[in-house]
């Protein structure tokens, strides 16, 4: 490599990690270079494992293949407040998906809580803390199983949540975007989440205020496929005119007085 290129490289490397994410256009116009070149040098950082390619443009470097303990303890906070949030939209005697990921996990003590509950999983460590209930009907769908996740994915989930229809799908997401919907870090995630959301009555995500901020790299749906959002903190107004524009509910914690 010539020393242009690493130089530009190294630019755009320290740009991605100061904002956490960065355009394709807006790395361009500062380096005086075309897009092409921009998206090739960001193909090459990704190549390396330093960032991660997302729509329209990269983000600093997140690991898929994340354990359930270390992505637990990530805005640990937000995730109780999104789940007890989320929990509260559930009544007695409903039909639930619940996902694999960690803020849903946080809906678990207000579900136990339930009557008369089915509970749709992928994941076997909800259905270790939720199979205990005696209010809990838990069907637990298999397929290939990641045990760095706990959960099962691929073709065969897919196909067993094709035969299940009535649910309210709750669901988190890594990234999510205006223009690119709902989006995830790994395809797997992404496909079996498309089936969830298809099939489902209504959906619901649950997500922390870091990922309104970029679309992650494998979209999942359009925006409009959920019909509430369950968040920390509201977005920026641009994000909430677009919401009501659509219909979608958006539900937060309510201010401190103080």
């Amino acid at each position: 490599m010539s020393v242009a290129p690493r130089t530009r490289r190294d630019a755009i490397l320290e740009a991605i990690r100061a904002r956490g994410h960065a355009a394709v256009k807006d790395l361009a116009a500062e380096l005086d270079v075309s897009e092409a070149t921009v998206r090739r040098d960001l193909r090459a950082l990704a190549d390396s494992r330093l960032i991660d390619l997302v729509y329209g443009g990269a983000t600093i470097r997140r690991s898929i293949e994340e354990s359930v303990a270390s992505r637990s303890n990530q805005n640990a906070a937000a995730k109780r407040a999104i789940g007890q949030l989320a929990a509260g939209l559930v009544a007695d005697g409903d039909m639930i998906y619940v996902d694999s990921g960690s803020t849903c996990f946080e809906m678990c003590p207000e579900l136990k809580r339930r009557s008369n509950l089915t509970v749709i999983v992928n994941s076997t460590r909800l259905a270790l803390e939720l199979g205990s209930s005696p209010e809990i009907t838990l069907i637990q769908i298999g397929g290939h199983y990641r045990p760095e996740r706990m959960d099962f994915v691929g073709p065969l989930a897919a196909n067993a949540i094709d035969q299940l229809r009535g649910y309210t799908a709750f669901l988190g997401a890594d990234g999510l975007s205006l223009e690119f919907g709902i989006s995830a870090t790994d395809i797997h995630t992404a496909y079996l989440y498309q089936h969830v959301i298809k099939n489902a009555r209504d959906a619901v995500l649950l997500v922390d205020h870091t990922k309104f901020q970029a679309p992650s790299l494998f979209r999942i749906a359009d925006l409009e496929a959920v019909s509430r959002i369950v968040t920390d903190l509201p977005p920026d107004p641009a994000w909430r005119e677009a919401l009501a524009a659509r219909g979608i509910d958006l539900v937060c914690p309510e201010p401190n007085p103080s």
